[in-house]
């Protein structure tokens, strides 16, 4: 897993209990897992296409440093699916673990189209 980016948990980003709201977290493994993928595949367009169970293990709190960790779990045709994790940079206790996100390689009109990278499982 490669951590490859950071965020400040600020006061906005709070639910009604004073931690990190959930639906924030998510927005933002959304978009730092988009970038991931659209690197690996040099792709022009890729949309989200599934979100696998979420486990939320720990909370993160004001003021916390999270770090959003990303590899690659397979490549296919016209996807790429990716794993994430989320930990505190301080504590190193992980706060979120999604076990699969997958993007799709689309054309204008939103049809799968084939991205180019060789299929399969990449090499841990």
């Amino acid at each position: 897993m490669k951590y490859l980016s950071r965020r400040l948990v600020m006061p906005g980003h709070l639910n009604s209990a004073n931690r990190l709201f959930g639906g924030r977290l998510l927005g933002w493994i959304d978009e730092e897992a988009y970038i991931f993928a659209k690197c690996q595949l040099s792709a022009g367009n890729l949309v989200t296409r599934y979100i696998s169970e979420i486990s939320f293990l720990a909370p993160a709190m004001q003021d916390d440093v999270v770090e959003i960790g990303l590899q690659t779990v397979e490549v296919g045709r016209t996807s790429i699916t990716i794993a994430c994790q989320v930990r505190n940079k301080d504590t190193g206790k992980v706060i979120v673990r999604v076990e699969k996100i997958v993007f799709v390689a689309v054309d204008r009109a939103g049809d799968p189209v084939a991205h180019g990278k060789a299929s399969g499982t990449p090499a841990s």
